[in-house]
C-alpha cells in the first residue's frame, strides 16, 4: 500500500509517501515542499498548491492519502490557510475517488514516538536520516510520518460518505 501524506499550509506544504504492507517495515519513497508566496492572491496560491498535490498524485500513484488536520489555533488566518490548503488536498484525492483518512498533530505524534503530545514545538522528532528540524523542513517532517499513522488505521470505504465528527470548542 502506498500512501500520501499532506501537512497542509499556503506558505509551505509539506508532502511524504511511504509504502508499506502488514507485518513489513515502512519505505520512504519520497519527501517534499511546495512553497507560495504570502504576498500573491490567495486564489493562485490555491491553485498552485491544486497543481502540486495533482501532481504528486499522478508521479507517484497513491491508495491513500493521509491529511494532518487543524485542531486548534488561536490565529485565525493560520487555521483558515492551513484549513484551505488541506481542503485542495482533500478534494484532489477525492476526484480520484481516493480514502482520505484526517488525522490531529497529536495522533501522529503519538503514532510515531508512542506517546502523547510530542514536543512543545508541535513537531515529531527528526528520523535519523534526516538533518535536524529546521523551519524550512518541518512540514517535510511531518507529512513525512503522517502515512505510517494512515497505514494503522482503517481508511473509510470508498464512495462512502463518513458522519461528521464531533468537535470540541476550544476555548
Amino acid at each position: 500500500m502506498r500512501v500520501l501524506g499532506v501537512d497542509p499550509g499556503l506558505t509551505r506544504c509539506g508532502y511524504g509517501i511511504i509504502d508499506g504492507e502488514p507485518g513489513r517495515r515502512l519505505a520512504l519513497v519520497a519527501t517534499g515542499v511546495v512553497s507560495t508566496r504570502a504576498d500573491h492572491e490567495i486564489s493562485l496560491r490555491l491553485l498552485a498548491l491544486e497543481e502540486q498535490v495533482e501532481r504528486w498524485l499522478t508521479d507517484y500513484r497513491p491508495d491513500a492519502v493521509a491529511v494532518e488536520r487543524v485542531f486548534s489555533q488561536h490565529n485565525v488566518r493560520t487555521v483558515m490557510g492551513t484549513a484551505q490548503a488541506g481542503a485542495v488536498a482533500i478534494v484532489c484525492a477525492a476526484r480520484r475517488n481516493l480514502p482520505v483518512a484526517l488525522h490531529t498533530p497529536s495522533e501522529v505524534k503519538a503514532a510515531v514516538t508512542g506517546s502523547g503530545p510530542g514536543d512543545p514545538d508541535g513537531d515529531p522528532p527528526a528520523r535519523d536520516d534526516r538533518p535536524p528540524a529546521t523551519r524550512r523542513l518541518r512540514g517535510r517532517a511531518r507529512a513525512g510520518h503522517l502515512p505510517s499513522v494512515a497505514r494503522r488505521r482503517p481508511a473509510p470505504r470508498r464512495g462512502c460518505a463518513r458522519r461528521p465528527q464531533q468537535h470540541r470548542r476550544m476555548m
